[in-house]
């Protein structure tokens, strides 16, 4: 699945501890078992997955640490469920199965069937995959899909990644904060500021499951199976010229994108978004916003104000 290219030239962003930090207390808020819904940082997601592994039999780190390196497939029995996803175990390992890791589950939206879904799999036994073994966090995460892809291919795509590098990949699932892509082996992930350059309320309205996508590799994390990726990176900031493209005061034409009680965003050809408050819209005066504008309606702006560094703009229907 995977195909290189040059890198493009937009500069590669720093992808530090706090990147992957807020990555995995998000993922935990659906994948964790259910005392990490109320953690309220990563020290506390870790800390309950800690106090959840210690209740049951020890794991042996050593036979956890081994299925991960080597990529191999172990067969686990599903002993129980909430609503982020599955408990599984044999005699020597016992993890989580997430949710979105789940083959026929994978992208289903949350709703009130969702433990109605999990409780049919208690008593089966799963093909899974070790993708987080990481023993002084007391985390022992597992996945269905990652089962599918054969043994060690995820060491050989490791080996051939880079940051910078461009790939393409498979849409496997959309959660509220990114995109899982399938790299041919390896799952990456798009998070959801790395999706466009203009503001995006979910995911969903980016990109859909199944669907191919050239993406470009941000960085690595071998070690937790981990590959943060880009899909805005592989087209022209527009932010970048914003202070010279668009002038305060020049009149745009521009697309509405949103409405809200406040107002509405609205973005402008070039692709960037700014937000049009409610007193400057005349046409508002005195009535609800949301009855005087819709989505994908087409009006002239004036540019208000600018923060390009920030991506904001500050926009007028108020043209004189």
């Amino acid at each position: 699945m995977m195909e290189q290219k040059k890198a493009h030239v937009n500069p590669l962003p720093a992808v530090d501890e706090g990147w992957w930090a807020s990555v995995l207390a998000e993922e935990s808020r659906y994948s964790a078992p259910a005392a990490v819904h109320r953690a309220e940082n990563v020290l506390e997601v870790r800390e309950d997955l800690k106090s959840a592994v210690s209740e049951k039999k020890p794991i042996n780190w050593e036979q956890a640490k081994d299925l991960y390196l080597r990529d191999q497939i172990i067969d686990l029995t599903v002993t129980g469920y909430n609503r982020g996803g599955l408990l599984v175990e044999d005699e020597n390992m016992h993890g989580f199965v997430p949710f979105s890791h789940l083959i026929d589950l994978a992208g289903k939206p949350e709703n009130l069937q969702r433990e109605h879904d999990l409780e049919v799999y208690v008593g089966r036994k799963l093909h899974l995959k070790v993708i987080e073994c990481v023993a002084e966090d007391g985390r022992m995460v597992f996945s269905e899909r990652a089962a599918q892809s054969e043994p060690g291919r995820r060491a050989e795509l490791f080996h051939s990644l880079q940051p910078g590098q461009h790939v393409k990949g498979v849409v496997t699932n959309v959660t509220d904060f990114g995109v899982f892509v399938d790299l041919g082996g390896v799952e990456g992930l798009i998070h959801i500021s790395e999706l466009s350059w203009g503001r995006v309320s979910h995911p969903n309205q980016i990109v859909q499951i199944g669907e191919t996508l050239d993406v470009q590799v941000l960085d690595l994390a071998p070690e937790r199976c981990r590959v943060a990726l880009s899909l805005k990176r592989l087209q022209p900031n527009p932010w970048a010229n914003a202070a010279a493209d668009f002038p305060v005061g020049s009149v745009l034409p521009a697309t509405v994108t949103s409405v809200l009680s406040f107002g509405a965003f609205a973005k402008l050809d070039a692709g960037v978004e700014g937000l049009i408050h409610a007193s400057e819209i005349p046409q508002a005066d005195g009535k609800s916003v949301k009855d005087v504008l819709t989505v994908g309606s087409r009006v002239d702006v004036r540019i208000l104000h600018l923060e390009a560094s920030h991506q904001r703009m500050g926009l007028s229907m108020r043209l004189e």
